[in-house]
């Protein structure tokens, strides 16, 4: 049975702002409280998506969720009318509001993890809604998350879907984005690798000192379990402190995989070789490549500001090899560019490099992969999905109509505090769920 890739892209909500939220996140909090360009960021996100459609991938889409997301809001102790309560908020807690009016759900990298039907005991697709719950601004999320992937995925024939993690510190998840999965074909079983920046419960092991490790052993750990994944074809690592302190706030920042590859920076892991070799022996006799970046040639610094690592590797169904999606940044730094111009030289799968210009969200600290949520269906499980939420030309053009019709050309910190701006978000999320279909979605649609 044919097996696909199918990329999930956030769609950049309308509320597209540089709050300066994450911790950790050096592009965050570089462009804090700068001036956002929320058509820009929408119509660039879109063309990115047409730009993967165009080279014979299959590409769905995740809708934005409600912001400002007033129920948070309420549940901290405001009150009254909507208008009201952004007056009370803005005066007395402006932070509160702008982690309300964060569009950060758009890197759906972090909405969740995915577990193929290859992989999992059951012979289902398992979902995993992260629960984000390092960061406020995030932790907001999942609720919202798991309704949307259970609207989209929601034939339990095929699918399962599983409560978010309990939230806390212990079982801090950030989704896809310290998960990656090497196999032969997306419709064979594979190996899933887990990363996680600390333990939990087991005291005096090495962390970051000067950012949040944000995902646990304990947390990937439970996720393997809930996705009846077999132990034998599961291997857990630990991201690098030094790399986590150095700005690459997930595993993505750092390395990217597809198929049989594993692209990745030399300093990424600790105990990089053990990783390896686990990652060998548990593929056996199969095929397995390790492309590791030497920091000699590409450092820290460059790989973090380039977002080098958190590009696409994918499978042109109509080329050997694979080509790597990159954003506009890695082509500006020289030591980068120069890297993959040597890179193309090596024998690697990599036979491909395409550049895509997503600076709205690399200036928020999102770059390609931060923008998607991988997803490998077989036919059925393709044909089982709401269809709606697969990208053609004519989702395409109807979204840029729709992004073109409501959103703001600029959006200043201060317009934050203008009930206006919620009512317009609201209007044009109100719209967008007359295109899906999906009836009354938002709180603020009930």
């Amino acid at each position: 049975m044919l097996s696909y890739e199918v990329n999930f892209d956030g769609l950049i909500g309308p509320t597209h702002n540089y709050g300066g939220l994450s911790n950790g996140n050096i592009a965050s909090k570089r462009n804090a409280l700068t001036v956002s360009h929320p058509k820009q960021a929408a119509l660039q996100g879109l063309k990115k998506m047409y730009f993967l459609r165009s080279l014979g991938l299959k590409q769905g889409v995740l809708l934005p969720q409600q912001r400002p997301h007033l129920p948070s809001l309420r549940a901290l102790g405001f009150s009254g009318s909507d208008k009201s309560i952004i007056e009370q908020a803005s005066n007395t807690a402006p932070e509160l509001l702008a982690c309300c009016y964060s569009a950060s759900c758009m890197w759906t990298a972090n909405s969740a993890t995915v577990s193929p039907s290859a992989d999992s005991a059951d012979g289902k697709v398992h979902f995993t809604a992260a629960n984000l719950s390092n960061m406020f601004h995030r932790s907001i999320e999942h609720g919202s998350t798991a309704q949307l992937l259970r609207a989209i995925f929601a034939d339990p024939a095929h699918f399962s879907h599983h409560n978010p993690l309990p939230s806390g510190s212990h079982f801090s998840d950030e989704g896809a984005a310290n998960h990656n999965r090497l196999s032969q074909e997306y419709g064979k079983p594979g190996v899933q690798l887990f990363v996680y920046g600390r333990y939990a419960f087991r005291p005096n092991t090495r962390m970051a000192s000067k950012f949040p490790s944000r995902q646990t052993y304990e947390a990937s750990l439970a996720i393997s379990r809930l996705h009846q994944l077999d132990a034998n074809a599961v291997v857990f690592a630990q991201q690098n402190p030094n790399i986590i302190d150095a700005g690459a706030f997930h595993n993505d920042v750092v390395s990217v995989s597809n198929l049989n590859t594993l692209f990745m920076h030399e300093e990424a892991f600790v105990e990089s070789t053990t990783m390896q070799a686990q990652l060998k022996a548990t593929f056996g006799s199969q095929e397995l490549h390790i492309i590791e970046v030497p920091t000699a040639q590409v450092s820290l610094e460059n790989a973090v500001t380039s977002y080098l690592f958190n590009s696409q590797l994918v499978k042109r169904p109509d080329q050997d090899g694979m080509t790597l999606v990159l954003p506009e940044e890695s082509r500006e730094n020289e030591r980068v560019f120069a890297y993959l111009q040597s890179l193309l030289s090596q024998d690697t799968p990599i036979k491909d490099i395409q550049f895509v210009d997503v600076r709205q969200s690399m200036q928020n600290g999102g770059g390609p992969a931060c923008l998607r949520l991988r997803v490998a269906l077989n036919e059925s499980e393709l044909q089982a999905l709401n269809s709606r939420f697969l990208i053609d030309d004519e989702r395409l053009r109807t979204l840029s109509n729709w992004v073109e019709k409501h959103y703001r050309d600029e959006l200043h910190p201060n317009d934050l505090a203008d009930p206006s701006l919620a009512n317009e978000s609201f209007t044009a999320l109100d719209e967008l769920t007359q295109i899906f279909d999906l009836g009354s979605f938002y709180e603020f649609q009930k």
